[in-house]
């Protein structure tokens, strides 16, 4: 099976929703995929100073104008998007990500692992990892950024059954990408991960994120790697059946191998 998978690096404008979904939508208007992974928070920006900061970003769902944005865009352009975004629930505010499919279907992810400052604004995620269909009903796994550093993250996806692991990034660590490398390996699935690139200030609060967003395949090899400066969108050819094989050799298999008596949880 040939599908398509683009991953989007670029720098957001702070707190600018809208500038950002122009630009996002202008990049997007030319490519010819079946799915493409922008970054995390990819609408908003990363470093809030203080909680006052999300009204005036977050969006709910499905009443939020960016988000039937994007889900016009994946009609036009027949291709799933998955994109990072602030959450507005109730009183709650999540880190985010949506999955938009060209017939309309959306599927949301929240944040499970926030990573430090991020607790101060938002709530941890409260619903499980799940696997989502994407276009042409291949089995899209949803995770977040620092959701990369709990191995469980995309075990559980795995054995949910997912063929590409999409993974919306803000990185500021520098082991992230050689760690999903060993996250495909280990679950013999594709990852995508998304990441921003460039140096956000806001007050007295700075962050240098480190891009190299990339594809990597089943068995842990990059596909595609970027700099960490360009704003881009890149394109390779994949076939997500491969992902269905947990052959490592004749007599092994990723999953079937394992001891579940033997480990602790």
């Amino acid at each position: 099976m040939s599908y398509r998978v683009s991953v989007l690096q670029y720098r957001p404008q702070l707190l600018k929703a809208e500038e950002n979904f122009a630009r996002i939508s202008t990049m997007l208007s030319e490519l010819d995929t079946d799915l493409v992974v922008l970054p995390e928070l990819a609408l908003s920006g990363y470093v809030f100073s203080n909680v006052s900061e999300l009204p005036l970003v977050a969006e709910s769902i499905p009443e939020g104008r960016i988000f039937n944005g994007f889900r016009d865009l994946a009609r036009a352009r027949n291709m799933s998007i998955v994109y990072g975004f602030a959450e507005s629930a109730g009183d709650q505010y999540y880190n985010s990500c949506a999955l938009v499919n060209p017939d309309g279907s959306f599927y949301i992810y929240r944040k499970i692992h926030l990573f430090n400052r991020e607790k101060l604004f938002f709530s941890p995620g409260n619903r499980p990892f799940a696997v989502f269909p994407g276009k042409g009903g291949v089995k899209l796994g949803l995770m977040i950024c620092f959701d990369w550093q709990f191995p469980e993250s995309a075990r559980s996806l795995g054995l949910l059954g997912a063929q590409i692991l999409c993974h919306p990034s803000n990185l500021v660590l520098p082991w992230c990408q050689e760690a999903m490398k060993t996250r495909s390996l280990e679950n013999r699935v594709f990852s995508i991960t998304a990441n921003r690139t460039g140096t956000e200030v806001n007050a007295d609060l700075k962050e240098y994120f480190t891009g190299m967003s990339q594809i990597v395949g089943c068995k842990g090899e990059i596909l595609l790697r970027m700099n960490e400066t360009e704003e881009a969108i890149y394109t390779v050819e994949i076939d997500p059946d491969l992902a269905l094989n947990k052959a490592i050799t004749e007599r092994n298999n990723a999953y079937l191998d394992r001891r579940l008596d033997m480990y602790t949880l």
